[in-house]
């Protein structure tokens, strides 16, 4: 008999992140055109989603409405106050097909065989078992269904010109990433936790965030030169022992030093998996 997955789980990592306003400005940016269209050519009207990790819910009233009339979704992040903005957002948007919870993706609260897709953008990065993770996404997932994934990989991000300041920003942020119990470099690891979940079909690519005009530069710049002075990550860098106030304030510097020259660039590749269960 298909039953709920009842046993908790206390993983060891911790969003790294937050949810400090300078976090949410990028993730208020994503769609599911900009971050999700590896995905959108399986969906159809009458489908069921899970949509793990939901954040503020942009992409996920993109999904709500990609499945519409018919369709549903039901949207869950570990964190309840974000949960209340994906709701809010929602609601702006009228997808009344859309439901939430407060949900842990080591162990979702649904029978086994819920869902006809199981999306998560830019979660397995975080979590403390992500091959654990896989395995709770395929369990709820129909048979014949698709579990999906895309994750950003910052050893691969690359930017011109070259900055030593953003060299030791990325450093660091991979310390502080991998202190945490979580895995920066997720995107290149994904079809390796994928076969370890069990799956056998696996679907692999690659796409890219690109920021190149003046607007684009700032706006990333400025998110990431305020992430690492103000948000979670903040405290936990020099909690942590990792960088002291300074080094955090050196790395923000180096973000605004590198946007203001006329050439700037910036790369942020993502591996993407789509799995049949």
């Amino acid at each position: 008999m298909n039953t709920p997955h009842e046993t908790a789980v206390h993983t060891t990592a911790v969003y790294t992140h937050g949810h400090h306003e300078s976090v949410l400005r990028s993730h208020r940016w994503r769609t599911a055109a900009n971050s999700a269209a590896y995905l959108t050519g399986e969906l159809r009207p009458g489908m069921s989603v899970l949509d793990v990790g939901c954040g503020p819910g942009t992409i996920t009233a993109d999904l709500a409405a990609l499945v519409a009339p018919g369709g549903r979704v039901t949207a869950v992040d570990a964190a309840p106050d974000v949960i209340a903005q994906a709701r809010a957002h929602a609601a702006e948007r009228g997808a009344g097909n859309v439901e939430f919870a407060v949900a842990d993706v080591h162990a979702l609260d649904f029978p086994d065989d819920s869902f006809d897709v199981v999306h998560a953008h830019q979660v397995l990065q975080h979590v403390g078992d992500p091959v654990r993770a896989l395995r709770e996404m395929r369990r709820v997932c129909r048979p014949g269904g698709v579990v999906a994934a895309r994750d950003a990989d910052y050893a691969a991000m690359t930017w011109f010109p070259a900055s030593a300041g953003l060299d030791e920003w990325l450093s660091l942020y991979r310390r502080v990433a991998r202190a945490n119990g979580g895995e920066p470099d997720a995107g290149r690891r994904l079809r390796s936790w994928a076969r370890a979940a069990g799956f056998t079909e696996i679907g692999c690519s690659v796409t890219a965030w690109c920021y190149a005009t003046p607007e684009e530069v700032t706006w990333w710049s400025s998110l990431w030169a305020d992430r690492t002075t103000a948000s979670s990550y903040a405290g936990i860098a020099t909690g942590g022992g990792h960088a002291t106030p300074s080094d955090l304030e050196a790395a923000a510097e180096a973000w605004r030093t590198w946007a203001a020259h006329p050439d700037a660039w910036f790369s942020v590749p993502h591996g993407e998996i789509l799995c049949r269960a």
